[in-house]
């Protein structure tokens, strides 16, 4: 049976899932809920007419600010529906509920080859150290738009790099499991970016058994997005970018993967799980509750 999807913004990110999800042949019909122009699509004034509409598939593309709103005006109202929420879950903790819905948060780099791939060769093997990375330059996200102007350059909206690029500590305790203690972090606004959040993020930190380190910004003209993994006779890079892995091993002895993906790989292959009701790999709403006690966490060791 076909599906009705809303979108709630229509931002870079909403007209993103718009474009992908046009082209799924399970879906259709496809609603915006937006004050803007939205061309191919049906066009919602209000959240209310989410009643009449009755969507099977619900994303949540509004500013963070306005994410608990939303979500909590969904759960309020409607029932038994899948909704997406796109990261970071809120702008800071807020225990809301959810009884009536499936909530999941738009973590979509778990769906990447590179990601799935470390999750499965790690697993029963002793490793010592990790090494994220994330490097990009803010103006460069977003071309048709003035980055000052954006989420991410203000902290009214929620933005700034340790909630715009959380990416990276959610596949970190999804591969490696919970962060059980911080010892250094450093937020800070480093560059001269028109923006008022942090554009750096350092963490240095341990789980169980694993010393790490998260290296975040968004100033970087040389754009990277790298873990390396170093254990127990072996030590693998990872690369999100070039959709690479390497192993190397003892007497020079080395191993490359490529993978071949599209840009918008990662996106399509969540929402094929979420309409197909297959939840395994997606962050639950749980999880994402959790990983805003840890923002706060972040922030308030350096206070």
């Amino acid at each position: 049976m076909k599906k009705k999807v809303l979108i709630i913004g229509f931002g870079s990110i909403g007209k993103r899932h718009a474009k992908i999800l046009k082209n799924f042949k399970n879906i259709s019909k496809i609603y915006i809920l937006t004050k803007y122009k939205c061309n191919n699509f049906i066009k919602v004034n209000n959240i209310s007419d989410v009643r009449i509409i009755n969507p099977d598939y619900i994303i949540i593309c509004s500013k963070t600010r306005d994410h608990l709103q939303h979500l909590s005006y969904l759960e309020k109202t409607i029932r038994n529906k899948t909704i997406l929420v796109e990261k970071p879950l809120f702008k800071n903790f807020n225990n809301l509920k959810i009884k009536n819905n499936k909530v999941f948060i738009g973590y979509n780099l778990r769906y990447h080859p590179v990601i799935k791939f470390i999750k499965n060769y790690i697993s029963n093997k002793k490793i010592f150290s990790v090494n994220i990375s994330c490097h990009s330059y803010l103006p460069n996200w977003r071309k048709k738009l003035n980055y000052s102007k954006t989420n991410s350059a203000k902290k009214f909206y929620g933005g700034g790099a340790l909630l715009e690029l959380s990416h990276e500590i959610d596949y970190f305790q999804w591969i490696f499991k919970k962060i059980k203690k911080i010892d250094y972090v450093k937020l800070q606004k480093i560059s001269k970016l028109k923006i008022d959040t942090e554009d750096s993020v350092s963490i240095i930190g341990k789980t169980n058994s694993i010393n790490f380190l998260i290296d975040l910004n968004y100033f970087s003209l040389y754009s990277k997005r790298i873990i390396i993994i170093n254990g127990n006779n072996f030590t693998l890079m990872g690369d999100l970018i070039n959709n690479s892995i390497e192993i190397f091993k003892q007497n020079n002895k080395k191993k490359k993967i490529k993978f071949k993906i599209d840009e918008n790989y990662t996106y399509k292959e969540q929402h094929k799980y979420l309409l197909d009701k297959k939840y395994k790999n997606s962050c639950s709403y749980t999880e994402g509750l959790k990983l805003m006690l840890l923002f706060d966490k972040i922030k308030f060791f350096i206070k």
